[in-house]
């Protein structure tokens, strides 16, 4: 019969429990930010106002002023047949198929703020600011219409 005797490892430094804390909170703040963010994309809106554009959901909301806004130059395009202003490469933004929001540099070299969705119906609205706001909205004409009201309004 053989006797046994058990030696156990000294513990880990408290430096390692701390990793993977750290690690742990790092991923449980990613998981958090991936459900938001997929929670505000069913929910980003577009407000027209006789402040301006109020464009709400997503981390890029924000609110472009009317005076700032160039109406007369707002367009209704399809992002498949207008190949210069279609985002070529994203530089701060989210790009997911089916989703484009933020600071995106189009074709044409212009900067761009986008929300987009569905490419064949995108609101596109230079800025004095020096971007244009692309916007995909089930009738982008009247949104550009309700625009053009509220700045004669003022």
């Amino acid at each position: 019969m053989s006797t046994s005797t058990i030696f156990p490892m000294i513990p880990a430094a408290s430096k390692s429990m701390w990793f993977f804390a750290i690690i742990s909170l790092v991923l449980v703040a990613g998981i958090v930010l991936m459900i938001w963010l997929a929670w505000s994309m069913q929910h980003v809106r577009f407000t027209v106002s006789n402040e301006g554009l109020r464009l709400q959901g997503d981390l890029y909301g924000r609110l472009i002023p009317l005076k700032s806004l160039k109406l007369d130059e707002a367009v209704v395009t399809n992002l498949n047949a207008d190949k210069d202003h279609q985002p070529t490469r994203r530089t701060m933004g989210t790009g997911l198929p089916g989703y484009a929001a933020g600071w995106f540099k189009l074709r044409n070299g212009e900067k761009a703020l986008l929300f987009v969705t569905d490419r064949t119906h995108v609101a596109r609205i230079p800025t004095t600011e020096g971007y244009s706001v692309m916007l995909s909205v089930s009738e982008p004409a009247v949104l550009i219409d309700e625009l053009k009201r509220q700045q004669a309004v003022q």
